[in-house]
């Protein structure tokens, strides 16, 4: 499709072609990061993985970050393998090895490891788990506002897929972004079971109306490292901010509309569903919010 944008566009930059890599516990070049095909995440998608960005020398939020790892790896019985420390200093390493120091993008991912035989059971891996950090330089190019298309495609309850699990497991997520680009749209928005508005294919989801901000229970969501932030700047500098049910009659009403995650902090959201949002552009509520939070991040990365 033409014109498409991704809520993880970035600028072309010829230095990730040179990028190196961790592998369980090594940095090599990019042409050696690989995997055996009997690896559980490339077989199942059975692993976890988490998303950090840095910022003048510091990786944003990363005690939040590690807090989410650790707790989905204990939630799928999923030894890491190393401690918090070693993790953090294994994400130290390979920013020193690329010599990183703005702009950049950290994929950390932990499979259930090599199997032995091609089946499910977890009890077939016994080399232990896949440790892995790609690392990239990554300045985000998004030209424009983005469009949504609603999807068939839910967020569902957490004896299924547990959608707060940030699992190597994106079929559900990826079938809704396809589903998307068949109707024109950029990127997928995502109802939970009982037909409210729930996040997109990849990132959460707000709206405004009146001034205030609306994003959903959190119930059927990623728990956004992003998404809670913005909702705590809402809080500390009075901008009246709900976590509710909310249907697409209200979406479609809003005055603004905007995604949040680590890659592209807030993106303003255009239309949704042929839908002009408010005047189709970033709105004044959003420009606030991101202020807010650029202050946050020159704070915490001071």
């Amino acid at each position: 499709m033409q014109d498409h944008v991704t809520t993880h566009q970035a600028e072309e930059d010829a230095r990730n072609e040179a990028i190196k890599i961790y592998l369980n516990g090594r940095i090599v070049p990019k042409a050696e990061a690989v995997v055996s095909v009997y690896d559980s995440g490339f077989m199942l998608g059975d692993g976890v993985w988490e998303g950090l960005r840095l910022y003048d020398g510091t990786w944003a939020f990363m005690d939040e970050h590690l807090d989410r790892l650790f707790e989905a790896a204990k939630a799928i019985d999923l030894d890491i393998g190393l401690d918090r420390a070693a993790v953090r200093q294994a994400i130290v390493d390979t920013q020193a090895a690329n010599d990183m120091t703005t702009d950049a993008h950290a994929r950390l991912m932990v499979t259930r490891g090599v199997k032995t035989r091609p089946f499910q059971h977890p009890s077939l891996s016994r080399s232990g788990p896949t440790v892995t950090i790609i690392m990239e330089h990554s300045r985000p190019s998004i030209p424009r506002p983005i469009r949504l298309a609603t999807v068939p495609h839910l967020r569902g309850l957490p004896m299924t897929q547990d959608p707060k699990l940030n699992s190597h497991s994106k079929l559900n997520c990826i079938l809704a972004c396809i589903a998307a680009e068949k109707a024109g749209a950029d990127e997928a928005l995502m109802l939970d079971l009982h037909g409210f508005v729930n996040t997109t294919n990849a990132c959460n989801f707000f709206i405004v109306r009146k001034g205030a901000v609306w994003t959903s229970t959190g119930d059927y969501c990623m728990n956004g490292i992003t998404r809670q932030k913005v909702i705590d700047l809402c809080r500390a500098s009075d901008i009246p901010v709900f976590e509710r049910n909310y249907s697409l009659v209200d979406t479609y009403g809003a005055d603004e509309a905007f995604l949040t995650g680590t890659f592209g902090a807030q993106t303003p959201v255009a239309s949704i569903d042929g839908r002009q949002i408010g005047t189709g552009e970033m709105g004044e509520v959003t420009k606030r919010i991101r202020t807010l939070y650029k202050d946050l991040i020159a704070r915490e990365c001071a």
